[in-house]
């Protein structure tokens, strides 16, 4: 679970840099926010139900 959102963190940052540097593909910034927000809540559910999956 652990390298799933470090994975998913790593792409959000690609996508903020990529969706910054050209402007039209700018749905991509909206990406990368999406992504930041899903780990956030997966994060959030697993801290919060304290499991602990390899």
């Amino acid at each position: 679970m652990n390298i799933f959102l470090i994975v998913l963190i790593i792409a959000a940052i690609v996508l903020f840099i990529v969706g910054g540097l050209v402007e039209a593909v700018q749905f991509l910034i909206w990406v990368a926010v999406g992504l930041v927000a899903l780990t956030v809540i997966m994060w959030a559910i697993r801290a919060i139900t304290g499991q602990k999956q390899p």
